[in-house]
C-alpha cells in the first residue's frame, strides 16, 4: 500500500493496482494535482468543507470516476454527481473493502449556519492486508474499529482532536502507524512540539509526511 499526503486531509491510496483518493480539497491547490487526481478509481469524501471538497475542480474530473460521500455533500454540490453513502455502508472496489465509519465534527460558534457539519463519515481502506483508516474531521467518540494505519487531524481548536486525543484514539484502534493530516489552514495552526509530546508519551509510531510526500506499507 501506498500513500501519498496532499494538503490538508487529502490522501492518494494506491493498493491492489487500484487508487483511491480521499478529501481532495482546496487549500493549497497546485494545477499539477489536477491529472494526479483526474487518475483515480474512486474519490471518497468525508464531508462538505471546501477543504475536503474542492469543488470547482471535482465538477472537471473525468466523469467516469465515482465520488462517494454523504447526501448533505450532495446537496451542496449540485453539480457533482455523488454515489450516496452513510455509515455502516461497504463500498467494494474489486478485492478492496471500504468501511463507512461513524465520525463527529467538532462544533465552535464559527460554524454556525451553513458550515455546521451536520452528516460526516470516516473510511476504512481494507486490502487484506492492511487497513487504513481516515477519520474526517473528528472529535474522539467510543467505538471498537481497529486498523494499521490510522490518519488523523491533531490540530483541534474544538473542530478535530488535539494531540492528546489523537495519541490516546491511536492506541484504542491498534495503529501501527500513524498519520497527522489537516495541518495547513492558517486559522488553526498545528503544535508540533505538543504532537510530538504526546504521541512520545504515549509511545504511538507515528510519521509526519509533506505535502506531495509518499510512504509506502508492506
Amino acid at each position: 500500500m501506498k500513500i501519498t499526503k496532499f494538503p490538508q486531509s487529502c490522501l492518494l491510496i494506491e493498493t491492489k493496482d487500484k487508487r483511491i483518493l480521499i478529501d481532495p480539497g482546496n487549500l493549497k491547490y497546485k494545477e499539477e494535482y489536477f491529472d494526479i487526481w483526474n487518475n483515480v478509481d474512486i474519490i471518497l469524501i468525508t464531508h462538505k468543507h471546501p477543504d475536503h471538497c474542492n469543488t470547482e475542480i471535482l465538477e472537471n474530473l473525468d466523469k467516469n470516476i465515482k465520488i462517494y460521500s454523504t447526501q448533505e455533500v450532495q446537496d451542496a454540490n449540485k453539480n457533482l454527481n455523488i454515489n450516496i453513502i452513510k455509515e455502516n455502508d461497504i463500498i467494494q472496489l474489486d478485492s478492496i473493502k471500504i468501511e463507512v465509519v461513524h465520525a463527529i465534527h467538532g462544533y465552535q460558534p464559527l460554524l454556525k449556519g451553513a458550515k455546521e457539519i451536520n452528516e460526516n463519515v470516516g473510511y476504512i481502506i481494507d486490502d487484506g492486508e492492511n487497513r487504513l483508516y481516515s477519520t474526517s474531521d473528528s472529535i474522539c467518540f467510543k467505538n471498537e474499529y481497529k486498523a494499521d494505519i490510522l490518519c488523523i487531524p491533531v490540530t483541534g481548536h474544538g473542530l478535530t482532536m488535539s494531540a492528546f486525543e489523537a495519541a490516546l484514539y491511536a492506541k484504542e484502534i491498534g495503529a501501527t502507524l500513524t498519520i497527522p493530516i489537516h495541518m495547513d489552514n492558517p486559522a488553526f495552526p498545528p503544535d508540533f512540539e505538543f504532537i510530538k509530546e504526546m504521541f512520545e508519551k504515549y509511545e504511538v509510531e507515528y510519521e509526519i509526511l509533506e505535502n506531495d510526500e509518499s510512504i509506502e506499507i508492506e
